[in-house]
């Protein structure tokens, strides 16, 4: 359809569109501007004395209706007269390079073509025997590159095996202009399937591109869009998590055309299955998400495969199987839990993970002015002057968990550490509720308030008897993001979180303002008496490099004693052990080193990026940085990783890992006599490849390309026009050309049809 309009046009105004998308409108009179115009004023003049003694019934109709078309016709010769003209640049023949991005990755291998792979659509359509080829090398140098996770030299199509786990498009771009950078170069052509999983930014290269003028001219292979299909585009998962519990996953499973249809979902570990779920599609959505909870697994690295049972008439199967890798943490991990008062929620929290081994709960308990009672301690040293009054000391903690304790309790410094463990040093802060907590501990006009997901209100004004802000009861309930957070799960189905609603209300002493914006409410709590709006119960955000939540009852241990609770309820349990953990991840260690991405194949590179701060979790660029890789055979190779330019505390190096297994990174950092290790994380290097994720042809993204560097975009099926427009360019050694446009079809059509509409105008008025 495409290819017809642009044959019209083409017939229309003499040139196919292409041509005006890359050239310029000038003139060139045949005659001096003067004469010009003298010559159009003498022919309104002679137009304005003829129509002067016209006689109708309708004159001032009549006039004006045949002026406006001779006047038309008149202006369109007028316009002749100027001799439009298209001014076009084009590449002299021989002159410049041609480069040729060919798309090597494994979704090129799928077999969603008429007459074979992808690959083999491209081998045929760019081949060396093609006609196609043979019109291009007539006019160019052709240079050809394979591409995947990188860029190469290719001498061909022949070269392509359709390999790479990686497409990333943006490292093509660059890899591409940088060899050309000392050849004139006409444009590039860029065939694949836009199956870019890399998480590139594709601003900078283009912006080279546009800089030195080279357009790139996209070809698209593949299907927009399967008839047939069911593929897992993403899983979500930590990267580490502790031992001792399930893991919860959520599984992005794209659908087409299969509504009605159950899916199996299943979860293998090193070929065992460990978890599996039905999941009846119904058609609503492209993308369903489906959550799935992992039984707790032993420490150490894990290679998780999801897949997906193979439906009937699937278009593809090869993105069926999503492959990841997760650590398991032995631990434990140590928590600070501070409170003001004994209290039974101090009681019944420890109680709810004292059977937890990955977690270590330290309690510091004020028992009287400047007494503390140490429990979970390491040695009679820790916390032994109370609550840290370094840093330091204090970020030795992963977790913070804030009682019933007011805010003169602190020192200026220490309310401002409170802050930064938070937003400086990424860990997990849980302020509980009480009658010293939040606003009513005088925190509202602290800097720790800043990072509260809440606003804190004002104290409320009424007292109970004994001086103390009267409790509101409130009913519980769970809210949409809370039915999905891995903190609330009370069962192995998003529906087992409904329970929520049907446990026992709590009582809240505090007031408290409505969440933050970008914070996210898991629990509400309405009154049971009286009318007043929902405030918030669980309440959580990301502040800095950390998570702040607000437990915002004084009471959850009325959720393991009340009456109506069943003795074997764990619920109590089950939410701290969850509340805890998830606090837990993600909070950083002095030295951390990521392998990006952390799934490749074999032999491509891959970034390893470590982050280094001091003992108090500031930046630190004055480091010796050593990666350590072991392979899956047992050898060790060590990278040094070099400080860079991105950011403070940034350090980078490049590994290639070419056997297929996972691998084990480890880094160390000194400075000065500190030596600072980071915890180990895993690369899996496999051949399965996350290129097939997203298989569908993604023209959006190929039309972006080709649109900001002046290029243009092409389905496979198009490629031939090729020969034709990108010899029009403006980059390279190129020759001007001048082209009329005043004989164009248009003109002589719209000329004849003024006319011929005048003349048929006269005569139904009876003036021919």
């Amino acid at each position: 359809m495409e290819q017809a309009l642009d044959a019209f046009l083409g017939f229309l105004f003499k040139y196919p569109p292409y041509l005006y998308r890359r050239g310029q409108l000038s003139l060139a009179p045949v005659l001096p501007g003067p004469v010009l115009i003298g010559a159009l004023v003498v022919a309104v003049g002679v137009l304005v004395f003829a129509l002067r003694g016209l006689r109708t019934s309708a004159p001032r109709r009549d006039r004006a209706v045949l002026a406006l078309l001779r006047g038309a016709a008149l202006l369109v010769l007028f316009v002749c007269l100027l001799r439009p003209v298209l001014l076009l640049s084009r590449a002299v023949p021989q002159r410049n390079v041609l480069g040729i991005l060919l798309d090597d990755s494994r979704s090129m291998q799928l077999a969603d073509l008429s007459g074979g792979t992808r690959l083999d659509a491209v081998r045929q359509a760019f081949g060396d025997s093609a006609e196609l080829t043979r019109k291009l090398g007539d006019r160019f140098i052709l240079r050809y590159f394979r591409f995947g996770a990188d860029a190469g030299a290719v001498r061909g199509p022949g070269g392509l095996r359709g390999t790479a786990a990686r497409t990333d498009l943006a490292a093509a771009l660059d890899a591409a202009r940088e060899e050309l950078a000392g050849v004139p170069v006409a444009g590039l052509i860029m065939v694949t399937d836009g199956a870019d999983n890399s998480g590139s930014d594709l601003t900078p290269p283009l912006l080279a591109l546009q800089a030195r003028r080279i357009p790139v001219y996209t070809v698209g292979v593949g299907q927009e869009r399967f008839a047939k299909d069911a593929g897992i585009e993403r899983v979500a998962l930590p990267v580490t998590s502790l031992s001792g519990a399930g893991v919860l996953s959520e599984v992005a499973v794209r659908v087409r055309g299969l509504a009605g249809q159950t899916i199996e979902l299943a979860v293998e570990d090193e070929g065992r299955v460990i978890a599996q779920r039905p999941f009846v599609i119904t058609g609503r959505e492209d993308v369903a998400r489906i959550p799935l909870r992992l039984p707790p697994l032993p420490a150490g690295s894990h290679r998780l495969a999801f897949k997906i049972r193979p439906l009937p008439g699937e278009a593809v199967t090869e993105n069926n199987e999503y492959r990841v890798v997760m650590g398991i943490r032995a631990g434990p991990e140590k928590l600070l839990y501070l409170e003001g008062e004994p209290r039974p929620e101090l009681a019944f929290l420890r109680r709810a993970v004292a059977g937890d081994s990955a977690l270590q709960l330290v309690t510091l308990l004020r028992s009287a002015k400047g007494k503390f009672l140490r429990l979970g301690v390491d040695d009679s040293l820790e916390l032994v002057e109370g609550f840290p009054t370094e840093r330091e000391e204090l970020f030795r903690y992963r977790v913070l968990v804030l009682g019933s304790i007011e805010a003169s309790f602190f020192t200026t410094d220490q309310i401002r550490m409170l802050a930064d463990f938070v937003g400086r040093r990424g860990g997990g802060l849980i302020a509980l509720g009480g009658r010293s907590a939040l606003a009513e501990g005088g925190f509202a006009d602290t800097p720790l308030a800043e990072a509260l997901p809440v606003s804190l209100g004002g104290i409320r004004s009424t007292r109970g008897d004994s001086g103390d802000a009267p409790a509101i009861e409130l009913a519980v309930r769970v809210t949409p993001a809370g039915r999905t957070h891995a903190a609330l799960q009370l069962g192995a189905t998003e529906e087992a979180t409904g329970r929520w609603d049907s446990l026992p209300p709590l009582t809240s002493v505090n007031v408290m303002g409505g969440a933050k914006p970008g914070a996210t409410t898991l629990l509400l709590g309405r009154p049971t008496q009286g009318v007043g709006t929902s405030q918030p119960v669980l309440v959580t955000q990301r502040y800095g490099r950390g998570t702040a939540t607000v437990v915002g009852v004084q009471d959850t241990w009325l959720w393991r004693m009340s009456a109506s609770m069943p003795l074997e309820d764990r619920t109590h349990e089950i939410l701290w052990r969850q509340l805890l953990r998830w606090s837990l991840d993600g909070v950083p260690e002095r030295l951390e080193v990521v392998a990006s991405p952390n799934r490749t194949g074999p032999g491509e590179p891959v970034t390893l990026r470590a982050r280094l701060v001091d003992k108090t979790f500031l930046d630190a660029n004055d480091g010796s940085v050593i990666a350590r890789i072991t392979t899956p055979a047992g050898r060790t190779e060590e990278i040094p990783l070099s400080w860079t330019m991105r950011g403070d505390g940034a350090y980078e190096g490049r590994f290639v890992g070419e056997e297929t297994g996972l691998y084990r990174v480890e880094a160390e950092a000194r400075q000065g006599s500190t030596v600072t290790r980071a915890p180990p994380t895993v690369l899996l290097v496999d051949d399965h490849g996350a290129d097939v994720e997203q298989p569908e042809l993604r023209t959006p993204l190929l039309r972006r390309i080709a649109t900001e560097t002046g290029g243009g975009y092409y389905p496979l099926s198009d490629a031939d026009r090729l020969a034709d427009e990108v010899g029009f360019t403006e980059s390279g050694v190129t020759v001007r050309e001048t082209r009329d446009l005043w004989d164009m079809p248009f003109t002589f059509l719209l000329l004849v049809g003024l006319l011929a509409a005048e003349w048929g105008y006269r005569k139904r008025r009876g003036l021919a």
